[in-house]
């Protein structure tokens, strides 16, 4: 059996950027073809009869409790985009699932979840799953298939290929604890660049205008285009589509769009967006660092990164905040651990592309 983690891209509708923001925060596992067949009946899930189990799941995987009922509350709300089952053995227990969530504004991609318990792997029982939501989805029009796998599971890699996924990126998450986070270190840094003419601020206090939406939009884009790693890609194609992925989704919050402003010029010259998503009470989560190429090396990614953690912790009221990194991005990450994150294990972000 392999362990994938798979979750929906902050671009696919749940976040900004990196791949901190999963829809529903679910470790999925794939299972590797195994010569014993297990007998299973394949059936759409009921929300009162599975979710509790299902919930299970997921918070043992994800480390961060999810309940039955905001299982339910996720479902109900974005039933028309789910395709999922369960499988069931002969004795009428739960032995896996899977889901596939299209992705809200990119109906022709979506996310693919799949889920066998650890003492029925290798039956079979992962291929089944697989195999019956795919074939579900061929009068769709899907044409994308995305999933995240274990960085330190090669079986997990290899089950992903050999159904036709490809890698497309490399990336870690990193911790910090915010109880032992020395801020006092940083005041130095900030107090310098504040008195160099930079401005900190959030588009809470710039009242998230359209305006103040636009530089920010700008800013996203080329500060992502120019990110070690990047695609070199635009992640949104216009405002319009920023403005529905980004500022009209739930997890937006305009005091956690922290940036930089340079008072001489008017620039907008770096970014650092952090959330906490609804049914995540214990952490926060920092979406996307960036600064302008012309601007680095001032420390200001240090800067904007010490108030998106002072903010986590003030006004958030969160003890810890994850963060992900593209693992060609070293600057950055050298960056994390000088604030004191710790690595965790990473995943190759795969794709997979119907003809």
């Amino acid at each position: 059996m392999i362990g994938v983690t798979t979750s929906l891209s902050p671009r696919d509708g749940a976040g900004v950027h990196g791949s901190i923001c999963k829809a529903l925060g679910l470790y999925n596992s794939i299972e590797l073809d195994g010569k014993i067949m297990s007998t299973v009946t394949l059936r759409p899930a009921d929300p009162q009869r599975d979710f509790e189990q299902i919930a299970e799941w997921f918070s043992i995987m994800e480390d961060e409790p999810t309940s039955k009922s905001r299982l339910i509350e996720y479902y109900k709300k974005h039933i028309d985009r789910i395709i999922q089952k369960v499988a069931e053995n002969e004795y009428g227990q739960l032995v896996g699932f899977c889901w596939i969530v299209r992705i809200r504004l990119k109906p022709e991609s979506a996310a693919i979840h799949l889920f066998v318990k650890p003492e029925e792997r290798g039956k079979g029982i992962g291929r089944q799953l697989y195999e019956d939501l795919v074939k579900a989805t061929e009068n769709t029009q899907l044409k994308q298939l995305h999933v995240n796998v274990s960085d330190i599971c090669p079986a997990c890699q290899s089950f992903a290929k050999q159904r036709g996924f490809v890698e497309r990126r490399h990336e870690f998450k990193m911790m910090i604890d915010l109880v032992a986070f020395e801020e006092q270190l940083y005041d130095e840094v900030i107090t310098k660049l504040k008195n160099e003419g930079f401005q900190f601020t959030s588009l809470e206090k710039l009242g998230d205008t359209e305006e103040a939406r636009r530089k920010l939009y700008t800013l996203n884009i080329t500060t992502d285009m120019e990110t070690l790693g990047s695609s070199g890609k635009p992640a949104w194609d216009s405002f319009d589509e920023f403005q529905k992925r980004v500022c009209q989704s739930d997890w937006y919050k305009p005091s956690g769009q922290i940036v930089a402003i340079d008072s001489a010029t008017g620039a907008w010259v770096a970014i650092c967006a952090i959330t906490r998503l609804d049914w995540h009470d214990h952490h926060a989560n920092i979406l996307f660092t960036g600064v302008l190429a012309p601007y680095r090396g001032r420390k200001l990614a240090q800067a904007v990164k010490v108030l998106a953690l002072r903010y986590a912790r003030d006004i958030l009221k969160v003890n810890v905040v994850y963060t992900d990194n593209n693992a060609e991005n070293l600057p950055m990450i050298a960056i994390n651990r000088k604030l004191g994150y710790t690595m965790l294990p990473g995943t190759f972000s795969m794709e997979k592309v119907f003809e």
